[in-house]
């Protein structure tokens, strides 16, 4: 009985101790060696919270079936009920928070089982994986990480496609928003008085005109009348496809004005309706990139929902695993509507290799289950410093997630239009002053040096003298240079493929809602525009360059397959 209760009291004891109770193995965290190597220039305070974000491993034979579904539009798909095939079971999940939980660590899984987050003090969570967290400087800026290899147990490593929020290793995410310029206006309003859009908010066009609406843009640039005569958004309009129970959503890491957004909403008498969420914590400012792409989908499907999901751009943690967040929040609000021919519009990236391994294993598994399992097309902005994405002139890259294989890559022109709205001229958008990229060198395009070429990226012009054998960008493009945007109580010209991506967002919804009403089904995914690329689905841009890849016949690195000629578009598309 004596030892009996001996082995009692050890036994407890040694399961809260994570060392003695399972095996461990340490976990990679795909951080550069000489980073690694860089200075320690201090440590992490325990009291810092941080946000963790693993990545499960997938099925893939159940992921094949997923996207292999029939598209029933207006019928639920009830994905939740395939979770524990796709992603983890509950057994394996309850292991995970057998784990975590006596360390007071709440964790919180995903409808499809494939992501689950949780936050910790950096002293539990060195305490937990075995590690001390520190800060080090590394090519002139400093970033937090485990000092060694955190250890987790050895059944763990088995699920774990990626962890991130561990570090903050990765360069922040840029907006791809080509300066902002703005006409004086004595209407113009202090900035100290406008509201940022807060989580819940639900806008839509006031009932009647106030003396207060502003619905005067400048001369030359272009308003939605423009984009939508130039590339057939008008003659889907003339169908009544304004985009009534459609929905675009929108990823943003800086906020958007009410004010403004409600002036244009009035101007354009927008019919649909607005409603914002705020992931892990709302933005600070606005900058310009949300009201960009909130007011491009609006102008061109005047009777859309738009979903605007935001965060804190400038948070001191890894913003990419924000980026994540949002999309696997989107990626849970669809999990019952992968009927419904849904987008989603990114306009923010960074450099290929400044953006850490796990972070880009993290972002594209949520980027294969929004195209594979739950149907939808994602749009990224192509980027715009030209050829090199890497923001030094020469130095020939390009900018992720617009070179992920699951996205439809939109890289951008220059449009111009005669008086009656008809397309009149367009160009590769480029501009070669300044020694450095802010935002204005152009079209964004080149080879990827992470993913390898697409076997559904075929078409004439994709292999030249250019090609590597790997993903190429961009697939399509559009305009972007002088629109037409209200910000901070005045009108402006604003342009960079930040509002060609929303653009051909906007597009494909239509398109999807025409489908789905005249054929029963809609297309998704990258694959959609090269089975397309047949008779005038898109003008195709033989001008220009974008200061390395000239724009040719077919195919080109500067702008893709083209741009959009909707009404053909809308035929072609399987």
């Amino acid at each position: 009985m004596a030892l009996v209760g001996l082995m009692l009291l050890i036994f407890p004891l040694a399961a809260c101790d994570p060392s003695t109770a399972v095996q461990f193995s340490d976990l990679q965290l795909n951080i550069p060696p000489d980073a690694l190597k860089a200075p320690v220039v201090r440590p992490v305070p325990d009291s810092q919270k941080l946000h963790v974000g693993v990545t499960l491993k997938m099925n893939q034979d159940w992921l094949k079936k997923m996207e292999g579904t029939k598209i029933e539009p207006g019928k639920p798909s009830h994905l939740e009920d395939f979770a524990k095939k796709v992603g983890i079971d509950d057994q394996t999940y309850q292991k995970f928070k057998d784990f975590f939980s006596p360390q007071g660590i709440a964790l919180k899984l995903n409808k499809l089982h494939t992501y689950l987050t949780f936050d910790a003090k950096a002293s539990t969570l060195a305490k937990l994986l075995q590690t001390k967290f520190v800060v080090r400087k590394y090519n002139g800026r400093e970033f937090y990480g485990p000092e060694t290899a955190p250890k987790v147990p050895a059944f763990m490593t088995s699920s774990i496609e990626s962890v991130t929020g561990l570090d903050n290793y990765s360069s922040k995410p840029v907006h791809t928003l080509q300066g902002l310029t703005q006409q004086t206006n004595s209407k113009q309003q202090a900035t100290s008085s406008h509201q940022l859009l807060t989580s819940g908010q639900i806008l839509s066009t006031q009932q009647a005109s106030t003396p207060q609406q502003d619905c005067s843009p400048p001369d030359q640039t272009l308003f939605p009348k423009d984009v939508a005569g130039a590339y057939g958004f008008d003659r889907m309009w003339n169908k009544g496809w304004n985009g009534q129970n459609m929905t675009v959503n929108l990823v943003e890491i800086d906020g958007s004005y009410r004010d403004d957004i409600q002036n244009y909403f009035d101007c354009i008498q927008f019919k649909g309706h607005l409603s914002v969420v705020n992931v892990d914590s709302a933005p600070q400012d606005a900058l310009g990139e949300s009201t960009l792409d909130v007011q491009m989908a609006a102008g061109l499907a005047r009777s859309v929902n738009i979903k605007l999901y935001q965060t804190d751009g400038n948070a001191d943690d890894n913003v990419w695993g924000r980026v994540n967040d949002m999309l696997q929040r989107i990626l849970d609000d669809n999990t019952n509507g992968a009927n419904s021919g849904s987008v989603v519009s990114i306009s923010l990236g960074a450099p290929e290799n400044e953006v850490s391994q796990d972070d880009v294993r993290a972002l594209d598994s949520t980027l294969q289950q929004l195209t594979r399992v739950e149907h939808m097309s994602v749009f990224v902005a192509s980027g715009d410093c030209g050829a090199f994405g890497s923001r030094q002139y020469g130095k020939l890259a390009v900018s992720y997630p617009g070179s992920d294989p699951w996205i439809t890559s939109v890289g951008g022109t220059i449009l111009q239009v005669s008086q009656n709205r008809q397309r009149n001229q367009e160009v590769v958008w480029s501009d070669n002053s300044g020694n450095s990229c802010k935002n204005q060198w152009g079209s964004g395009g080149g080879n990827s040096i992470l993913f390898k070429q697409p076997s559904w990226q075929n078409a004439p012009g994709t292999k030249n003298q250019y090609s590597r054998g790997m993903r190429q960008v961009p697939d399509v493009s559009a305009a972007a240079y002088g629109l037409a945007v209200y910000f901070k109580g005045q009108w402006g010209a604003v342009g960079g493929t930040s509002a060609a991506a929303p653009i051909w967002a906007t597009g494909m919804a239509l398109v999807n809602q025409g489908k789905m009403q005249q054929r029963h089904s809609f297309s998704y995914g990258p694959q959609t525009f090269y089975q397309a690329d047949k008779g005038q689905a898109y003008f195709d841009i033989t001008q220009g360059d974008n200061l390395y890849y000239r724009a040719s016949q077919g195919w080109d690195f500067a702008t893709g397959l083209g741009t959009p000629n909707l009404d053909a578009f809308y035929s072609a598309a399987p």
